[in-house]
């Protein structure tokens, strides 16, 4: 399972949505991020090498300053309806569109 943390806050490039083979990785417009869904991640790391700001990182190998990004992945999911959510990650602004 990987996390995404801090530095992705504010940021939201968007190039992890673009290489993740199961779409997995979800935002809407009125977040700050992108979060990992634990039950869709196969684990294949296509999002980690392509994060300009190096958000990305396994579980097991998020900074210690940055943990308390863990629970808030797992929690983000829970209660939401994956199709509106999946809906509002195609919406939402991304930077990596922008600049091109």
């Amino acid at each position: 399972m990987y996390i995404i943390s801090e530095p992705c806050v504010g940021v939201k490039d968007g190039a992890c949505i673009d290489v993740c083979p199961v779409d997995c990785i979800y935002t809407t417009a009125d977040d700050s991020q992108m979060f990992i869904n634990p039950d869709e991640c196969i684990d294949c790391a296509a999002c980690e090498p392509v994060c300009p700001v190096t958000a990305i990182f396994r579980e097991e190998e998020v900074p210690d300053k940055w943990t308390s990004y863990v629970p808030v992945n797992y929690n983000y999911f829970k209660g939401k309806d994956l199709s509106q959510l999946k809906q509002a990650t195609q919406e939402a602004p991304r930077k990596v569109n922008a600049a091109h």
